[in-house]
């Protein structure tokens, strides 16, 4: 009986002692979207999160001279790190892939 007391007490201690995060909510929210193909983005969260995007087609050839549309895509996005810093990445999609850059985005060494 002893034993079920000190269990249900350290269940209620280990409850009480928990924090509870807040559901983020979303401040801001914008969509425009264009019959050519081109796009804009964007959003922001009550727990820092905020993201820009835009989006265009550009027409490009292959390596077998055939031409085709790629979206190209630049935005940005940034949150609060588990350190409780800002953190901002950008980024850079088109027919040659996807790059980004940001003080947390490892670095590819150079090559000799």
């Amino acid at each position: 009986m002893k034993s079920m007391i000190i269990v249900a007490l350290a269940l209620v201690a280990l409850a009480a002692a928990h924090p509870v995060e807040e559901i983020p909510t979303i401040l801001r929210s914008e969509t425009n979207q264009d019959p050519s193909g081109s796009y804009e983005f964007g959003f922001e969260t009550s727990n820092g999160i905020k993201v820009n995007e835009q989006g265009q087609l550009k027409e490009v050839v292959d390596e077998e001279n055939k031409p085709h549309s790629v979206v190209v895509v630049r935005g940005t996005y940034s949150y609060v790190n588990n350190e409780g810093n800002n953190e901002v990445i950008e980024y850079f999609a088109d027919e040659n892939g996807y790059r980004a850059e940001g003080p947390s985005v490892p670095k590819v060494p150079a090559r000799r």
